[in-house]
């Protein structure tokens, strides 16, 4: 409870200006020419809106008041979330000591032999202990979100939820002349032949049984989730460590010690950069552990609506870390709102090092590309959606914040992007 009232206290401390000066709007014939009447923004939902950070007023707007799907947009709420409420590195885990045995409890850390974070070196802090028992008492939430679509499961982007993840939830397929080689192998007994004209590997909707079809089967490498659970865990940890790893049902003590983690900023970056739903959902649950002491995905997300948030133009209806719910609402105003928090209470260095770069990284890659990057923002798509919020540096060197949010257009996503490309580049060059 204490935790609860010091986080609002904070955040009546640092309330948004924007609040106060989303009103002002200033005419811009050029921008209305390429997003209003006749246009091609004008052929779908569009929301845009344009704010300027250091005078602290909205310069240009179009439906910023209406509510637009997200997608992965939306991991910049999580990503403020962790930022307010986590310290520079991940909580490990939780643990207490019994004699020569260890009893563990998750803190959602996703980093246990995750690719692209750093190694975490499990194995030497098990080394001393005979017998590792796991508790999932503190787990209070589902492993999918809600509103994610149920015939996503067997896609490495829907990986599961979990309390204490290894392997990022996900098995590691290689092609080796036509057969499936997996990690861990501890799925090795599970790949089966199917008659299914398939070229990848895929799960059973039920079970942790794969399949394959060796005569169509050709990808070369691909990653699936696997169904999770306490007891799956338990096995697959016991096989990495060489150690017997038990199930429990011990809950939580308040006395208790706390196994330090990675640096937070290789989540971060990582999550921003390659939009990993996987490591979103995971962050959210640690922002629960650290402000509630239980792992609720939901119940986090309304303490920090409550606190840091409660000041958003419009209220958000937030329902993952991700984004892979389509129930996911929000206005171009909030977005920008909560861009420009993000900008109060990150150094300009850091920020643009770990959003994508237009042109230069993340998936921002391929687009937005320029001599020097002009564009620092996160993406959000999924069919017939496509979003984008953060910063644009102009050629004057004024910054920017922006949200660009676009819903139900029957093209392709490139061209909407080409097309908001040009809106952009207008703004570059005569903002």
């Amino acid at each position: 409870m204490l935790k609860k009232h010091l986080l609002l206290f904070f955040s009546l401390l640092i309330g948004s200006p924007f609040i106060f000066a989303q009103h002002v709007i200033i005419e811009h014939p050029g921008l209305e020419q390429r997003l209003g009447n006749d246009s091609f923004f004008d052929k779908h939902q569009t929301g845009f809106m344009l704010y300027d950070l250091e005078e602290q007023e909205v310069v240009f707007e179009k439906n910023s008041h209406l509510s637009f799907i997200p997608a992965s947009t939306t991991k910049l709420f999580t990503f403020y979330a962790a930022l307010m409420t986590l310290e520079d590195s991940t909580k490990r885990l939780r643990y207490q000591t019994k004699g020569n045995d260890i009893i563990i409890w998750g803190t959602g850390d996703p980093s246990w032999e995750y690719p692209h974070l750093p190694d975490v070196q499990m194995k030497a802090f098990f080394a001393p202990y005979d017998k590792i028992y796991f508790s999932d008492q503190n787990w209070e939430d589902t492993a999918f979100g809600y509103g994610w679509q149920w015939d996503d499961y067997y896609y490495s982007y829907s990986a599961e939820r979990s309390p204490l993840p290894i392997y990022g939830n996900l098995i590691t397929v290689k092609n080796q002349n036509r057969q499936p080689q997996i990690q861990p192998r501890f799925f090795a007994r599970n790949i089966n032949i199917t008659q299914k004209e398939i070229k990848d590997v895929e799960r059973d909707f039920h079970s942790n049984n794969f399949y394959y079809n060796p005569n169509t089967y050709s990808k070369l490498e691909s990653k699936v989730p696997f169904m999770t659970s306490t007891e799956t865990f338990a096995l697959l940890a016991s096989q990495f460590l060489n150690k017997e790893v038990i199930p429990s049902k011990e809950p939580l003590p308040e006395e208790h010690y706390i196994l330090k983690g990675i640096p937070l900023d290789s989540i971060y970056r990582e999550m921003l950069w390659e939009s990993d739903n996987f490591l979103a959902e995971q962050l959210l649950l640690m922002v629960s552990d650290e402000i509630l002491d239980e792992l609720n995905g939901s119940a986090a997300i309304d303490s920090i609506k409550n606190t840091f948030l409660f000041d958003l133009p419009d209220e958000p209806q937030w329902v993952d870390g991700s984004g892979l719910s389509r129930h996911n609402l929000f206005s171009p105003r909030t977005m920008v709102a909560l861009v420009e928090k993000i900008y109060q209470i990150v150094p300009d260095s850091t920020l643009f090092r770990l959003l994508p770069q237009g042109g230069k990284t993340g998936t921002l890659k391929n687009y937005y590309r320029a001599p020097s990057p002009y564009i620092f923002a996160k993406t959000g798509t999924m069919s017939n959606n496509h979003s984008l919020a953060g910063y644009i540096k102009t050629s004057s060197n004024k910054l920017y914040a922006f949200a660009f949010m676009n819903n139900n257009y029957p093209y392709k996503a490139k061209e909407v992007i080409r097309e908001m490309e040009k809106v952009m580049l207008y703004i570059r060059d005569n903002f």
